[in-house]
């Protein structure tokens, strides 16, 4: 295991997610509605606090019309939020009649949080401030086979040494971490993972807290790539369903806005899907001729050294098919043929606005183009006539974004916030 980044850390200034974030679900994003924030935002400290971080918001005024309450109540609060760091008076708003209202805005202030996207042999990280912008980031080689303790330790001592080179005085908030494998989301283990030797049953979330002595996140790798994604794109898409397609496959769902875990979180794993046609070659689930098999990163890999091509992974196999080689673009096109067999059901199902792929595999055209010829063969019309199939924007950052995201919806979390709020005026 090396402990050195590749490549290394880099901080840069754009941002990479909206300034300010819409929380799915919150009304007065598309299908709520003014009218239906007033009615559940309360007069809190955190409530107000939440107007405010999700755009519904901009001022005393507007936070007396959308709560119900005072203005003396809001001031009181507005006064408590600011002392404690979360808001920031930022100019004068447009008046509407009388004096301009001083705008108030989220304050960034010093405490970020570490997004994690952990893969077999790489994990991501990026630093992110409260506003969700991505302010540095790095790539650091990993070993799973080295065992959950060490990963977590090496991952959370990088993660401290990554937010002291992205800027001086930033505070370490919380880690979160996505993995490969699937997650019981009532439980926070990891769930007999295939690529994950003696991590299966393993409270990933515990560890990470138990090292950083802070609060701490997990989730499927596939679920945070398409949380990232949706928040990426402005969270306007409110179903979608996003393909992880690297080593193994994976999905993701967004479903009315929300991420979709299902009962124990194991939603959209479309990897053990088995083909009935396909060639019975033995999976770590016991069964036969399974979608990740078949159709995986590792599966094309296997099957060109099988026929005698000398390629070592996955960078190298999209390397070789966008030179033209015909075995590699053949497998591809093929792999990328089944794995739209399998979504052809879930899009009919499903109804999908956008169906994005990502990962390695998602870098290969003759991959796409074999979704989209199962997709557009196998799918009814109507769920594929507006249907956008895409590869991803957001790009190899999506996970650590989404992770990071997810975790500071924790974090200033108004429930929270007023707890904090409480505890420090008693």
């Amino acid at each position: 295991m090396t402990a050195n980044p590749v490549p290394t850390a880099s901080v840069e200034p754009r941002q990479a997610v909206p300034a300010e974030p819409v929380v799915p679900g919150v009304p007065g994003r598309r299908g709520g509605g003014k009218a239906a924030a007033a009615q559940n935002a309360g007069a809190s400290a955190g409530s107000l606090f939440h107007l405010i971080r999700t755009g519904q918001a901009s001022s005393r005024a507007e936070l007396a019309r959308l709560s119900g309450v005072s203005a003396s109540t809001v001031a009181m609060r507005v006064e408590e939020l600011i002392a404690a760091g979360y808001l920031e008076e930022t100019g004068k708003g447009e008046s509407t009649g009388g004096r301009k209202p001083r705008s108030l805005s989220l304050k960034v202030g010093n405490q970020v949080v570490v997004g994690i996207d952990l893969g077999e042999h790489h994990a991501s990280l990026g630093v992110m401030d409260r506003r969700a912008r991505l302010i540095a980031q790095s790539l650091e080689t990993v070993s799973l086979i080295d065992g959950p303790e060490a990963v977590v330790r090496q991952l959370v001592e990088r993660s401290r040494a990554l937010v002291a080179e992205a800027g001086e005085g930033l505070e370490l908030a919380g880690i979160a971490m996505g993995l490969p494998g699937p997650v019981d989301s009532r439980t926070g283990k990891l769930v007999a993972p295939s690529r994950m030797p003696g991590w299966n049953g393993v409270a990933v979330r515990e560890l990470l807290e138990s090292y950083s002595g802070l609060p701490a996140r997990v989730d499927n790798d596939a679920n945070i790539m398409a949380l990232g994604e949706y928040v990426y794109r402005g969270q306007n898409i409110d179903n979608l369903v996003f393909v992880k397609a690297g080593t193994g496959i994976g999905c993701g769902v967004i479903a009315s806005g929300a991420l979709h875990r299902g009962f124990r979180g194991i939603a959209g794993d479309i990897s053990h899907v088995s083909l009935s046609d396909a060639e019975p070659i033995p999976c770590s689930c016991g069964r036969l001729g399974c979608l990740d098999v078949i159709a995986s990163g590792s599966a094309i890999l296997d099957s060109l050294r099988e026929e005698g091509v000398e390629v070592e992974s996955m960078n190298e196999l999209i390397a070789i098919a966008s030179d033209a080689h015909p075995l590699a673009t053949r497998y591809l096109r093929d792999a990328g043929r089944r794995t739209g067999e399998v979504l052809a059901t879930i899009v009919n199902f499903f109804n999908p606005e956008a169906l994005v792929l990502g990962g390695k595999l998602s870098q290969s055209e003759a991959f796409v183009a074999g979704v989209r010829q199962a997709i557009y063969t196998q799918c009814l019309p109507m769920a594929t006539d507006f249907l956008d199939v895409s590869v991803s924007e957001i790009g190899w950052t999506g996970g650590v974004q989404g992770i990071g995201w997810a975790l500071l919806e924790e974090i200033i979390d108004p429930a929270r916030i007023d707890a904090e709020l409480r505890t420090s005026g008693s």
